[in-house]
């Protein structure tokens, strides 16, 4: 059982840390521009691929979006269209594939994070990168899977796809939270 001294310690520890964390340079929690960023990362498209007659295809969180293919100019198939037309079980899906709602739900819980800290002020900036280092990890699983499809052998096609959301929500979460996710990583 935790004594009294025990708890008003904690407390006194907890909050000596988030002075110094402040006093660091590195606010408690996401500003307007940082939120705006992480919010943009939800329409970034997580791969390019390359189609034929030049017409690329966005796998974008959402689905998929065909630049310029059957003359239309432009044409779409959502995410929950494709995994409900699915005849096969999501488990015997590709892994690269069931990757894909987790990328959803990181980038989602991450926004949702940063939202909290704009809105209501309160935000673990930790938690808000860790996400997003998550998220990046799960679109680049699913861009790399994708490249294993579409290009030929298992190491050409990883450069036949470019994964823009990996880069850009990797990129976001070192730059606005590095030092908030080097504060974990030193401990």
């Amino acid at each position: 059982m935790e004594s009294s001294d025990d708890a008003s310690r904690s407390a006194a520890e907890s909050t000596s840390r988030s002075v110094s964390r402040e006093r660091a340079g590195s606010p408690s929690t996401s500003g307007r521009v940082e939120w705006l960023l992480v919010v943009a990362l939800l329409a970034v498209p997580m791969a390019v691929v390359p189609g034929g007659d030049d017409a690329p295809t966005l796998v974008s969180l959402w689905g998929f979006v065909t630049l310029g293919g059957d003359g239309s100019g432009l044409g779409g198939y959502p995410v929950w269209a494709y995994f409900l037309d699915q005849p096969r079980p999501f488990a015997t899906l590709p892994p690269s594939i069931r990757a894909w709602p987790l990328a959803l739900g990181f980038h989602l819980l991450a926004a949702g994070s940063a939202t909290s800290g704009v809105a209501l002020g309160r935000e673990d900036r930790r938690v808000t990168g860790g996400l997003l280092v998550l998220a990046a990890a799960a679109t680049l699983w699913v861009a790399a899977g994708l490249g294993v499809r579409f290009g030929v052998g298992a190491t050409a096609g990883w450069f036949a796809v470019l994964p823009a959301s990996a880069l850009a929500t990797l990129a976001l979460a070192v730059a606005a939270y590095g030092r908030d996710l080097r504060g974990i990583a030193v401990r």
